[in-house]
């Protein structure tokens, strides 16, 4: 008997039955239990959806909470607490002031990525949805849905909470849904409500309900009704997008690396004034001088307490040496640099008219380190869209739905099945066994439209699509799926077998009009084959075989005809399957599997789906960037490797090794037979030379086979099949992965993943079953493409079409890497010069934690005079242009493997920061030998040897930056000379007032004063540019070193085209500077011996015969003369500069 509740889960029961693990009790429309009944009410959660971190209440702690786990920021606290407990040299508002920034900047972004969360959870919750209660409908707010409530959905509706399905407006029970919002899939699906609620469809009537069926997504139908089961956080759609993983950047590894040794810099030199500071009071007179003696408590203070504080105390004085203010600056970069993907308009597709997305901008520099790229096939590289192009009926093909020769004409002999010629029976097959919907046209007024509208076709694959329409070429297309016309005969739908992954097949059963009862089944060669007669096979099968290789998707097509006792058994055990509530799929699948047996083959058919526009050309400048790609697919193998031919992931000369079914055998020792194969390929790799550029490989290899090779067996002969593995999959040029199921896709991705070096990957696919290869790799791409949004909605970035792949990668990834790499170091060296003449200034004040530079210059060099330059860079710069980084792919591989942040620019950006901080102090140092900078006398301080200091460093790495900038804009400008101007406008507000809160007016009028000398602004000066020398020296010798590579290109360029376009040759370029002057005359006059040679040779041959000069040799000769003059005139007019410089350095 029924029971008056609903139970869901695993285990069912009934009122009175011991609840169970797994299970939930819904008493639906909220009814009163009977006291007889031994039911417990639960608790359910309410349905709001909760996306949003932090709430008005919890924001400030827990917010504060995650960002000191950064142990910049924890350490810059502790510093601060350090500066407010002990008596240290500089105030708290030096280390404070910009803490407080960089934790004020970053909860800014955070509230406000949090208040965009919650305004879209606001969207949701506040939606209005209709509920039936009292058998009448009732408007609410879909936060207000409880479990049990009774739901109405109308077509095109989300569905706001998990529903179990009771009825829909349909005679049949049926609903078409989607769930692009649960896994991104938008193919339709069928599903079906329960025969006892299939007539209930009006509120009165679904009042009165007893047992359901499960369903979700978006429905097809006019609406349904379905009780609501679980709601807010604990429906599916919640359930999916929790513990979503983090993924780090290789660049944050790398500044964790750098901060640790800038940390021990600072142990050092904190340790190193520690112990000097009491070497130098060892020395009673410099211990307690005359002027400054003791107080009695610093004279009972233990030793080793002082030496404690002293050492904190010079920890605080050189914590600036570590950069806290670059963490925000980083954040502010990728953030802010995320906008020029989305805003690129090359990456804009017109046909959906959308452009790139980006949902993690935290992976931005890792787009320029990929080292292996691995792929979807279907709707990846190609465009998903399929079209019909050819079948095969019973070993006859037929091309457009006509033979080769002459038609459906029967002069081979009509094959006859039941009265039917064998095409009419493939046809017929085609227009039945499918789950292809008909969308028809919008209707205006109520009037009914032309019999010859278009009408939508609407399915769960785009195969079925293709082969409706390819049969509706020929014969009427379906009306309605339950009234089908078809040869001028009706036919009725008796049962639906659904395609699933594992059967990889699906089948109908109807009723013909004379009463028989056929099957009708379509599906994968390896699912049919077995279950059809034997002798049927061969024919087909090359067909099916040749389509393949034609890259080609293949299905099979069989029927066989049932008798009434065969059809009631059926129908029988379809019903009591539909009906389970325990093991509903597994009885189902047995039912299916003794259905369809002992079938007839009767063909196959051919679709293509076509390669996605400059698929090919994308996969070859992947290559050429040194990337590795593979493809990983669940296509059948032959297929999939016409199509890696056909976007060149192949190439004509590439040996593939296969290790496939094929290959392996069905033998019960495929292991030892696949460890032979193993050790065959490995011994190429470690023996033959043809593993070298001569000779390039490709691996193919199936899921059986990978299976093997993950999980083998404890008997086998060999347990390193994977170690072995890998290294032949290391050592080819492109790998396909055929027959993939969606968890074998992420153990590949997560073996290379995990390799020695950590390479990094980047998985790029369209649907809901690439969603883990893209969780598994350190960059997850998504393509928006017609197998729903769930990849994009997961990944990390996404894009319209594959092409996009190039410009992404080549151009955005390669110049983000650049950008944060030259900011993390240009932090750590101005950080340095910043601090060493701080350390430096020590061993001259005996170690008494006198500081250099005045407070406010502590805590706004890093917040306001330096940082403003560096990340309108980091935004930017552009060192090549886009333009030619996209056609030349091989650029990329100059920063690949982390290059510019590896230990080798890091030590070249410390000694360039080491130098100039010597300079800096040093400099100023030789010039307060004379303490007199004036003419009158007046002796300056030691605020003013500070201020010195601080001027010629604020310019250095101010300037340093401006020659670094290869990419100007007005930004650039604005922000490097406003930088400047805002320092001596600050400089001289901050010292031309008394300011009243200040204790100590040290400052005041310093920096005006220090102006006022002639040696000051020489000084500054000479070592402004003296500091900048070794960095513009550089510059030249890359800039010369830049030319003579051109010239051998155009040496190269002349050597080849010297006879043939002589023209282009000299004038290929105009304005050749000097070098390229003398290379064009040195071919020319290698041209000319040449002709000479000729004329000589022609005298020799012919005595007394006149071989003058060419045309060619005047022209070669008279040209490069006179190239040699202007190519030096543009030289020196092009290195005016630069000579100028050179010839100062002397005076």
């Amino acid at each position: 008997s029924p029971c008056d509740t609903v139970t869901t889960g695993y285990h069912s029961y009934c009122a009175g039955e011991e609840k169970r693990v797994g299970t939930r009790t819904v008493v639906v429309g909220h009814r009163p239990v009977s006291e007889t009944d031994a039911y417990v009410a639960q608790k359910f959660c309410d349905n709001r959806i909760v996306s949003s971190k932090y709430t008005i209440w919890n924001f400030l702690p827990k917010n504060l909470f995650e960002q000191f786990r950064r142990i910049a920021n924890f350490y810059f606290l502790i510093i601060f607490l350090v500066q407010v407990i002990v008596d240290t040299p500089t105030s708290p508002v030096t280390s404070g002031l910009p803490l407080f920034f960089v934790i004020t900047v970053t909860a800014i972004k955070q509230g406000y990525e949090d208040w965009l969360r919650h305004r879209a959870d606001n969207e949701v919750n506040k939606s209005n949805v209709f509920i039936v209660e009292n058998a009448k409908q009732v408007q609410k707010e879909s936060e207000k849905i409880k479990v049990g409530d009774i739901v109405e959905v109308k077509a095109d509706e989300t569905f706001p909470c998990d529903l179990i399905f009771l009825a829909s407006s349909s005679v049949d029970g049926t609903c078409y849904v989607t769930t692009a919002s649960l896994d991104g899939e938008s193919n339709f699906k069928t599903h079906y409500a329960v025969r006892d609620t299939t007539v209930l469809c009006t509120d009165e009537a679904i009042d009165s309900l007893t047992v359901f069926n499960l369903c979700l997504g978006l429905n097809y139908k006019e609406k349904i009704y379905g009780v609501a089961v679980y709601t807010g956080m604990e429906t599916k759609m919640a359930l999916n997008y929790q513990g979503k993983s983090q993924k780090r950047s290789a660049v944050e590894k790398s500044i964790n690396a750098f901060l640790i040794v800038y940390l021990c810099i600072l142990l050092s030199k904190a340790t190193v004034c520690t112990t000097l500071k009491y070497v130098w009071q060892s020395n009673p007179f410099n211990d307690e001088p005359w002027y400054n003696e003791k107080t009695k408590k610093e004279r009972e203070t233990f030793k080793v307490l002082r030496m404690f504080t002293d050492f904190l105390s010079f920890m605080v004085l050189f914590n600036f040496i570590i950069p806290v203010s670059m963490y925000v600056t980083v954040e502010m970069q990728k953030f802010l640099g995320s906008f020029f993907i989305s805003w690129d308009k090359e990456m804009y597709d017109e046909e959906i008219k959308e452009g790139a997305l980006v949902n993690t901008s935290d992976l931005n520099e890792e787009l320029g380190q990929v080292e292996y790229v691995f792929t979807d096939k279907t709707g990846t590289l190609t465009e998903n869209s399929m079209e019909f192009i050819e079948c095969c009926i019973d070993g006859h093909k037929y091309k457009d739905c006509m033979p080769e020769a002459d038609g459906f004409s029967q002069t081979d002999g009509p094959l006859k099945y039941y009265g039917k010629c064998r095409e009419e029976l493939f046809l017929r097959a085609l227009c039945l066994c499918h789950t292809v919907q008909i969308k028809e046209g919008d209707q205006v007024d109520g009037l009914i439209g032309h019999p010859e509208h278009k009408c939508t076709y609407i399915s769960s694959s785009p195969d079925e699509i293709a082969l409706v329409k390819g049969a509706k070429n020929y014969f009427s297309s379906t009306k309605s799926k339950l009234n089908p016309f078809l040869f001028s005969e009706r036919y009725q739908l008796l049962h639906v077998l659904n395609f699933d992954p594992v059967r990889r097949r699906m089948s109908v059963i109807v009723r013909t009009t004379a009463g028989k009862l056929l099957l009708f089944c379509k599906g994968a060669d390896s699912s049919i084959f077995p279950r059809v007669q034997q002798e049927e096979i061969q024919q087909t099968k090359v067909h099916v075989d040749r389509n393949a290789m034609d890259g080609y998707r293949t299905l099979c097509v069989a029927f066989k005809e049932l008798t009434q006792k065969e059809y009631d058994k059926i129908d029988r055990q379809l019903n009591e399957a539909k009906m389970a509530l325990q093991d509903r799929e597994e009885k189902m699948a047995k039912v299916f599997e003794d259905t369809e047996a002992d079938m007839h083959l009767i063909g196959a058919t051919a679709v293509e789906d076509r390669l996605q526009e400059q698929s090919a050309e994308t996969i070859e400048a992947l290559h050429a960037a040194g990337m590795k790609v593979w493809v990983l697919t669940g296509d059948k193998m032959e297929t999939a490797k016409s199509t890696c031919y056909a976007c060149r992931l192949f190439q004509t000369s590439t040996e593939l090794l296969e290790l496939t079914a094929r290959t392996v055998g069905e033998s019960e020792r495929k292991e030892d037979r696949l460890h032979e194969l193993l050790m065959e390929y490995h011994k190429k790799n470690t023996t033959m030379l043809s593993w070298t550029l001569s000779q390039e490989y490709g691996l193919i290899i199936d899921g059986s086979t990978l299976s093997l090779i993950l999980n083998p067996s404890q008997d086998s002969s060999s347990s390193n099949y994977k170690n072995i593995f890998l290294q032949i999959c290391l050592k080819c040029a492109a790998v396909l992965c055929c027959r993939m199921a969606p968890l074998q896709k992420a153990q590949i991705v997560r073996m290379v993943k995990n390799t020695k070096g950590s390479p990094i990957t980047l998985s790029v696919g369209d649907g809901a079953n690439d969603v883990s290869m893209i969780l598994e790799a350190h960059v997850g791409i998504g393509i928006k493409g017609k197998e729903g949004r769930q990849a994009s909605r997961n990944s990390d970035y996404a894009v319209p079409k594959f092409k996009h792949l190039r410009k992404l990668l080549l151009a955005h990834g390669h110049l983000y890497y650049v950008r944060i790499a030259h900011l993390v170091q240009y932090f750590f060296y101005k950080n340095l010069c910043f601090i060493l003449p701080q350390f430096l200034y020590q061993f001259f004040c005996g170690f008494s934690q006198q500081p250099l530079y005045d407070a406010a210059y502590l805590t706004m060099y890093n917040i306001c005079f330096t940082s403003l330059p560096i990340l309108a860079y980091s935004l930017l710069e552009q060192h090549i242009s886009i333009d030619t980084l996209t056609s030349d792919p091989q650029l990329y591989m100059k920063v690949s493997d982390n290059a510019m942040l590896q230990w080798k620019p890091f030590l070249y950006w410390t000694f360039l920061g080491a130098f100039e901080g010597l300079v800096f102090f040093f400099g100023v140092y030789f010039l307060f030998q004379n303490s007199s900078l004036e003419d009158n006398g007046k002796v300056f301080g030691n605020w003013t040897f500070g201020t010195i200091v601080f001027t010629v460093l604020v310019f250095t790495v101010t300037l340093k930056l401006a020659l670094d900038t290869r990419f100007w804009t007005w930004m650039n400008h604005f922000v490097i000379w406003g930088s400047l101007a805002f320092y001596v406008f600050f400089s001289f507000f901050w010292g031309g007032v008394i300011w009243p809160f200040l204790k100590q007016q040290r400052m005041y009028f310093v920096f005006a004063h220090m102006l006022t000398s002639v040696s000051t602004w020489l000084a500054i000066i000479l070592l402004i540019f003296i500091s900048l020398f070794p960095e513009i020296l550089l510059i030249v010798l890359k800039n010369i070193k830049k030319k003579k590579h051109q010239v051998r290109n155009k040496m190269i360029y002349c050597k080849t085209d010297a006879f043939s376009r002589p023209l282009k040759c000299i004038w290929h370029k105009s304005g050749f500077m000097f070098l390229q002057a003398l290379a064009l005359l040195q071919d020319c006059v290698s041209a000319q011996r040449t002709l000479g040679g000729a004329r000589r040779r022609c005298t020799l041959a012919e005595p007394g015969a006149r071989c003058r000069r060419t045309g060619l040799e005047w022209e070669l000769e008279r040209m490069a003369r006179q190239m040699l003059l202007l190519g030096s005139m543009q030289y020196f007019a092009n290195h005016a500069n630069s000579f100028s410089i050179l010839l100062f350095l002397p005076l």
